[in-house]
């Protein structure tokens, strides 16, 4: 089996890096986005106690009873309380099995936009039996954004774009941050045969910014060669992945990679794990269309609006 390569990529090297230097980082990445679309970003600045006070205030919320989570009850796409049983995800184009939802629930928010589109831009739920969690949550997903600019900028001089090209087209863009708690098998009792804590996928839009604690029933990335590998863990980085939207945008010269979220384990039947993901997207009235070669990698897909092909998403890996 084939070891993806799933690169750390220093963002404060970045920042402090001249033209040269800049080249030489965005090859890394753009190497990495070919093998296996993930790396990892390191020197970020985000603090890790500001992610430990989200997981204490969240973990608080999930161990409401669910007669009172259920004031907060959402579907796939909302904001609040996404419970067990309500999602299973799968890879585009296949059907999601629904009698084997992934074993999780999700806490989800979004980007606060008034003047923005209420259909992508909905307003957040604050449940008042934990008025911990807005704060941290708030801050946490403003930084998270910050970087997610730093790393368009990267990406974009990766294809030897200008360093803004991705940026000035997700200027207008919402945002998904779910924080999914992966319960423990003593909690779930023995998943079905085939069932994950997040089924087999990749995900919709341009990045995917992950924080997450390592675990027996952790992520897994599907390499070239179509087996399965454990994703590296380093204390204090970010996992990101790209994602379809972007892939296409590249016209495959990138790839949208599956990924997992293995089940919970025997081998730790108390591991309970919360991560912090936030979906970064792009304009949602933007037009994709593949860049051309020598940039783009030569797949013609047809032009797609992101706002279409996220609701196609969305509504397929919506059960329950």
């Amino acid at each position: 089996m084939r070891t993806p390569d799933i690169p750390l990529f220093d963002i404060g090297a970045w920042r402090a890096a001249g033209g040269e230097e800049r080249a030489a980082l965005a090859a890394r990445l753009d190497r990495a986005m070919q093998d296996s679309g993930f790396f990892l970003v390191s020197g970020h600045g985000i603090d890790d106690a500001l992610k430990e006070r989200i997981r204490e205030s969240s973990r608080a919320f999930f161990a409401l009873p669910d007669t009172v989570k259920q004031a907060y009850a959402t579907g796939v796409g909302g904001r609040g309380w996404i419970a067990s049983g309500r999602e299973a995800n799968a890879f585009y184009g296949e059907v999601a099995d629904a009698e084997k939802a992934d074993l999780k629930e999700t806490f989800t928010l979004g980007r606060a936009d008034p003047a923005g589109d209420p259909a992508w831009f909905m307003a957040n739920v604050w449940p008042a039996e934990v008025p911990g969690l807005r704060e941290p949550v708030t801050a946490y997903a403003a930084q998270v954004q910050d970087l997610y600019r730093e790393l368009l900028e990267g990406l974009a001089t990766a294809l030897g774009l200008e360093p803004g090209y991705f940026v000035e087209r997700t200027r207008n863009a919402p945002y998904t941050f779910n924080i999914n708690r992966y319960p423990a098998l003593s909690v779930t009792g023995a998943p079905l045969e085939g069932q994950f804590r997040v089924a087999p996928h990749t995900d919709w839009g341009i990045l995917t910014i992950l924080d997450r604690q390592p675990g027996y029933g952790g992520l897994q990335v599907q390499t070239l060669d179509g087996q399965w590998a454990d994703a590296p863990y380093v204390p204090g980085t970010f996992t990101v992945n790209i994602a379809d939207l972007l892939a296409r945008w590249t016209g495959d010269r990138w790839r949208s990679t599956r990924h997992r979220v293995l089940p919970p384990s025997d081998a730790d039947p108390n591991e309970e794990l919360i991560s912090l993901i936030v979906f970064c997207e792009t304009d949602m009235d933007r037009v994709v269309m593949p860049l051309a070669p020598p940039v783009g990698g030569g797949t013609e897909y047809p032009s797609v609006v992101a706002g279409d092909y996220y609701r196609e998403r969305e509504a397929a890996a919506s059960v329950g």
